[in-house]
């Protein structure tokens, strides 16, 4: 398979292990528009359900993908924007467990669950992982900028109402940002929001990725261990993961398909690259460099390359 549409990697990921991702929503469609998502600002913005591709197009992509026996802990559904804004999402799950033994995992801001349409389709998915960034009305407009119309009441109540009925793994994550979020009265906060939700694990992330808006900083590692330790949490940036894979032959498209829907940094693509042996890397690096639909980005002191 030389080109994806829809599916893509294996891609490493610190929580799920290889994940085997399918995207079925256009480039950054989404409710919210979160000052740290390393996609960038979101456009267009909608908080309207619709079946943007066909759910055969998408499972006919998944099974030219999994004939060719390739490595995967997970399948993944998130991609480059909001999952749940899709219609046929409860089919694309249902379709995929039929298909295969390895979890189905759900990356979802969790902004759709007030929608009883949206919890009962995710109830099919092994693993579901909500964001709960914001503690109240001020800091959901601040953080996740959601959509006009969207109150953050009902957001955190169409979590609770899911965790209470949701029988598989429901791993929240919370990103934690240097001056934003890491108080220790926001943190007795989050304690009092998190004791009305029934989870799994909590993940504690911080924008270790170039974010949307300038002002937006990682928190230390020391600060991190704390936080942790407060919320029992896990935090995200102190774990391990394996490196990026592609079925796609050509170095440079390969590069391309996961930087659609992960930025990648220098090294990570060098290293990749690597793996994959017979790249001109240098050559790689200076396309990238001039593709005028790829982003690099200075942050925290190396580059990083995502799609515009």
């Amino acid at each position: 398979m030389e080109k994806t549409k829809y599916i893509y990697g294996p891609v490493p990921s610190r929580r799920l292990g290889i994940s085997l991702g399918v995207s079925p929503i256009p480039k950054k469609t989404c409710n919210y528009s979160c000052i740290y998502c390393q996609l960038g600002r979101t456009k267009p913005m909608t908080n309207s359900r619709k079946m943007f591709f066909s759910v055969e197009e998408i499972i006919h992509e998944f099974d030219d993908l999994i004939q060719n026996n390739i490595y995967f802990d997970v399948v993944t559904i998130v991609g480059e924007g909001e999952p749940t804004l899709y219609l046929g999402l409860g089919k694309i799950i249902a379709e995929i467990k039929k298909r295969v033994k390895q979890p189905v995992a759900v990356i979802t801001n969790g902004a759709l669950l007030y929608d009883k349409t949206v919890r009962q389709e995710l109830l099919q998915a092994d693993i579901v992982l909500p964001s709960m960034d914001a503690f109240d009305e001020a800091s959901f407009e601040m953080i996740n900028r959601p959509y006009k119309n969207m109150i953050y009441k009902d957001v955190y109540s169409g979590l609770i109402e899911f965790s209470k009925i949701y029988q598989g793994q429901l791993w929240l994550e919370i990103m934690v940002m240097e001056g934003i979020n890491d108080s220790d009265l926001i943190l007795e906060k989050y304690l009092g929001l998190l004791k009305e939700i029934k989870y799994d694990r909590l993940f504690l992330n911080t924008p270790v990725r170039p974010p949307a808006e300038p002002g937006v900083n990682v928190v230390s590692n020391d600060r991190m261990k704390y936080i942790s330790e407060t919320l029992g949490g896990i935090a995200i940036d102190l774990l391990n993961s394996t490196g990026f894979y592609s079925e796609i032959s050509d170095d440079y498209n390969a590069v391309i398909s996961i930087i659609k829907r992960h930025p990648m940094n220098q090294f990570e693509i060098g290293s990749f690259l690597e793996n994959r042996k017979g790249s001109d890397i240098a050559d790689i690096f200076n396309r990238l460099i001039l593709d005028k639909e790829v982003l690099k980005v200075k942050y925290m002191g190396y580059d990083t390359f995502r799609l515009r």
